[in-house]
């Protein structure tokens, strides 16, 4: 069992920015070299800047890399539940927000010729118990309702077409979904920024940032410092105490992921007829795919915990019960791939993005980053440009974690609370 990103281990090696010297000053420095990262610095090289993005480890390390290669719709706390926090024009404008971020995706894989299996397949929301579904028929009325969206409810008499498996009660079916090799798009976008003159800096972590008696700032790294007039910060699970005031707001949790060895085409189209991107509607839930190689790819909230070696394996032990429970057919299957990663959670369990001080940041997306982290860079590089209608989460009240401040000491009780109400719900 390989304990490393499938995604990473099997798209095609980047070019190395290890030992490349830092530049001595930028118009803007990006500190995070994931998918917001790398997005916000091919769309302000567009726009003209001098962009510098330091990354810690290698780019697409962190969440960028570890994810379940989803791009889907919807928001994290649901749209119906959106509604009643927020009203329906704001929750409108959030829940198609998601709906751009996959087109953004889209267009960059096209304009830019990214190869990395980019497919509308959809998205299969799974109801764990039988009024999860009832949730999914009223959220179904809502979006037909306020935003003339057509998704498809499928009954659990009739959730063999669409899974198999007897294990959930009835699903949601969002046409709009796609599914993409996200190793091989990161890379890509890697590519498309060095290709446009950004400078791109690895094994380059950010210890601190210091805004200067006169214009911008200093970034200071363990192998130098980078002055620049602006400073985005792009890295939402992976937040430390180098930004102090968004590392309050944003808690790292693991989400863990094992991959099977390649499977028989008729087990696959058994398993997953239609292809598409599949989550339940647990809150310690599980999420599965077939990936470009017929591989299942099944990942969840294994325990509420950060990502490492140890922790990834105790997650893998307990994602290969919980596959062999929702298909018995894998029983026997050999597990190639077991990996975790970090996703920022925020009290709001919504995105966040703004400016504080010269500095932009957008964070906090939740487990849903794939297609708003390329969205968001894209959308940071216009809010810079003057256009802070580009925000899909401005008028948010970016909050910090009741007594957050470092490591989240609290993860063990939030782990029980969940189980809880995945329970008792």
């Amino acid at each position: 069992m390989n304990h490393y990103s499938y995604w990473l281990d099997t798209a095609p090696a980047g070019p190395d920015f290890t030992n490349v010297p830092l530049p001595e000053r930028a118009d803007v420095v990006v500190v995070g070299g994931g998918l917001t990262g790398l997005s916000a610095a091919v769309h302000l090289r567009k726009k003209g800047a001098s962009v510098v993005v330091l990354e810690a480890e290698k780019l697409g390390w962190g969440a960028s890399g570890r994810n379940g290669g989803m791009a889907t719709t919807g928001l994290t706390i649901g749209f119906r539940s959106a509604i009643d926090r927020y009203g329906e024009e704001a929750a409108s404008r959030m829940y198609l927000a998601y709906d751009a971020a996959i087109d953004t995706v889209e267009r960059l894989v096209r304009e830019e010729s990214i190869d990395c299996d980019f497919a509308r397949t959809g998205k299969l929301n799974l109801a764990a118990k039988p009024a999860h579904y009832e949730r999914y028929a009223r959220t179904h009325e809502a979006l037909k309702r306020v935003l003339g969206h057509e998704t498809t409810l499928v009954p659990k008499e009739r959730m063999r077409t669409e899974v198999g498996t007897d294990y959930y009660h009835g699903g949601l079916v969002d046409p709009r979904g796609a599914g993409l090799h996200v190793g091989k798009f990161v890379r890509g976008m890697a590519g498309v920024a060095d290709r446009l003159g950004a400078e791109l800096r690895e094994d380059a972590r950010v210890t601190g940032i210091k805004k200067r008696d006169g214009r911008g700032h200093e970034v200071r790294t363990k192998r130098g410092t980078v002055a620049a007039d602006k400073v985005v910060i792009a890295t939402d699970g992976y937040t430390d105490g180098a930004v102090p005031h968004y590392r309050r707001r944003i808690v790292p949790v693991g989400s863990f992921i094992v991959a099977t060895e390649p499977l028989e085409r008729s087990l696959v189209d058994e398993l997953m007829p239609t292809r598409r991107m599949a989550s339940d509607s647990k809150n310690l839930l599980y999420y599965f795919r077939i990936t470009p190689d017929d591989r299942l790819l099944f990942g969840g909230r294994a325990r509420f915990t950060l990502s490492n070696p140890e922790s990834d394996l105790k997650s893998a032990l307990i994602l290969r019960k919980g596959m062999k429970e929702v298909f018995p057919q894998l029983a026997e299957k050999r597990i190639d791939y077991a990996w975790g990663g970090q996703v920022g959670i925020t009290l709001d369990r919504m995105p966040h993005a703004g400016e504080r001080d010269g500095v932009f940041y957008s964070i906090g997306y939740n487990g849903h980053g794939v297609q708003m982290a390329t969205h968001m860079g894209r959308q940071v590089a216009e809010m810079m440009d003057g256009h802070a209608e580009a925000n899909p989460w401005r008028g948010l009240k970016f909050r910090p974690i009741p007594g957050h401040f470092g490591p989240p000491w609290f993860l063990p009780f939030a782990d029980a609370y969940y189980r809880m109400k995945d329970a008792v719900s």
